[in-house]
Formats: structure tokens, C-alpha cells, sequence
């Protein structure tokens, strides 16, 4: 695989993944269909798969405390129109203590003037200091 680097797709996808991570955005169904690509499936930190109709019915009503953070981000622009994106992540409870320690992986398409994620993939990682 040839790998492009573009700091410009990289702010942008960096943006998107962020977005997703915002509690509003995640309540917001139209939101998520702007976000994510029809055919979006995910294999998440716990191993199980789930896809378009899985998150639009469970993450509006996700409840829970803290946030999620993030750093580390890459992008790879595998082909004209597909780019992956690669960060870490951990949840962040209100008291300020990190867990789910997370490597992320998302492969986003472009139709049209917008990306849209098609695949993304959370692996549990030991626990990292965000920056």
C-alpha cells in the first residue's frame, strides 16, 4: 500500500471523528447519517460488530458520564476517495480519571463534496497518558 500524507485531510477526518465524539452529535441521528456511510459497520473495544442501524438506534440514547479524548492522530490516503484514520482514545470520567484505553482505527470515503465513515475499529490497548 502506498501511503499519501495530507495535512489538510487530515484536519478535516480529524474534525469528523471528533464530531463523533461530542455527547450532542451523538444524540443527533440526522447528524450521524451526515457522519457515517450507509454501508458503516464497526468492530468495537468490546469485539462485537454493529453497523448503521445498531448505532442510529442505541447511541441516541447512550447515557453515561465523562467524555471521550483523544490524540494521536494519522491519516492514510489509501486511494483517490478513501482514507484511513488513526488515533488512540480513553474515556474520561468527570473526576477526571482515563480508562478504555483505545486504539481506533476509521476508513472514510468521499461522496461527493463530503467524507463519510464507512468502517471504523476499536481495539483495547494498555493505558497511555493523552496529550
Amino acid at each position: 500500500m502506498t501511503v499519501y500524507f495530507d495535512d489538510a485531510l487530515l484536519m478535516a477526518l480529524t474534525a469528523r471523528e471528533r464530531e463523533l465524539h461530542d455527547p450532542a452529535v451523538r444524540r443527533d441521528v440526522l447528524r450521524l447519517r451526515g457522519l457515517l456511510h450507509p454501508s458503516f459497520v464497526e468492530i468495537g473495544r468490546s469485539g462485537y460488530r454493529i453497523d448503521l442501524a445498531d448505532v442510529l438506534r442505541d447511541l441516541p440514547t447512550e447515557g453515561g458520564n465523562g467524555s471521550i479524548v483523544a490524540d494521536g492522530f494519522e491519516v492514510r490516503r489509501v486511494a483517490e476517495g478513501v482514507a484511513m484514520l488513526l488515533y488512540r482514545s480513553a474515556h474520561r470520567s468527570p473526576s477526571g480519571v482515563d480508562s478504555r484505553h483505545t486504539l481506533r482505527s476509521s476508513t472514510w470515503v468521499r461522496e461527493g463534496d463530503e467524507w463519510l465513515m464507512v468502517y471504523h475499529q476499536g481495539t483495547p490497548t494498555e493505558a497511555f497518558d493523552i496529550v
